[in-house]
């Protein structure tokens, strides 16, 4: 097989298994949304419920009910504090039952439960409470390049692994663009997105806990030295290896774990709490 035949075949694999990666990662995450779904009256009702939100409006939670058999609420309260429960009655808008979370500062978190009522029996979609957290809302030329960026430090980062294993004449340029890439994406713009979002630029060791921000770092540190060995000797390819494991383990950890969460009681943002 020619080198330019393995290559295509390479990439190919490269692109499928890091799309694979980033899914995995944003499904596994704290913030993405809770589905499931319950049967009332011999009916499947589907559902989701939020838990990342914008700061700047309220949380609509929306569950559907296009024959308008049931009605609901809400049962809330902000998390980590002895607030009492409080309860929303939600309503029909147009095919689906609606309800509100009202909105919280940036790292402010709610936990809610909610309720379907069809008859005389009430029916719980979460028997355990569903935690959100609210964020600033981050300009799209910002967050946009942000992933974009992050995702092709990834893509890079196993199609220099792999051009390692079969010694390819490409190991070093990969390594570069993998380190460029993820300097820009996670060493400069994630600071920034942070910043949006929960108004810290790093929030990372030393200051705090931020998972997302030490992995990255580790992340940056090891493709620093892989592409630092390469450049010296291009046949020094096992350090390329090691940080395209590095990089692998790290994104396999669900995105936004011990992230920051506003303590209601000091009006601070704590930055080593886990959602």
């Amino acid at each position: 097989m020619s080198y330019k035949t393995k290559s295509i075949l390479l990439w190919i694999f490269a692109i499928v298994f890091t799309l694979g990666i980033a899914t995995y990662q944003r499904m596994t995450g704290p913030t993405y949304p809770k589905k499931g779904s319950i049967t009332i009256a011999e009916k499947e009702i589907k559902f989701k419920l939020l838990r990342s939100h914008s700061s700047s409006s309220d949380a609509i939670i929306s569950i559907e009910n296009k024959a308008k058999i049931f009605g609901g609420s809400i049962l809330y309260k902000r998390y980590n504090t002895s607030d009492d429960w409080t309860e929303v009655t939600m309503a029909q808008n147009g095919d689906n039952i609606e309800g509100s979370l009202p909105s919280q500062p940036a790292a402010g978190k709610l936990m809610y439960r909610v309720f379907l009522k069809y008859g005389n029996e009430n029916y719980a979609l979460n028997i355990e409470p569903t935690v959100i957290r609210f964020k600033g809302d981050v300009p799209a030329f910002i967050l946009i390049p942000h992933i974009l960026f992050m995702f092709l430090a990834m893509l890079f980062s196993t199609r220099t692994g792999l051009e390692a294993l079969i010694k390819g004449k490409q190991t070093f340029n990969y390594a570069m663009v993998t380190t460029i890439t993820l300097f820009l994406g996670g060493i400069i713009l994630g600071p920034i997105v942070q910043k949006y979002a929960f108004g810290a630029y790093w929030t990372g060791w030393p200051i705090g806990k931020d998972l997302t921000d030490n992995k990255t770092a580790v992340a940056f540190l090891f493709w620093v030295i892989a592409t630092y060995k390469l450049f010296k000797d291009r046949d020094k390819s096992v350090m390329a290896i090691i940080a395209m494991i590095i990089l692998l383990a790290i994104y396999l950890i669900p995105h936004s774990m011990f992230g920051s969460e506003l303590n209601y009681e000091s009006g601070k943002i704590n930055t080593s709490k886990e959602l």
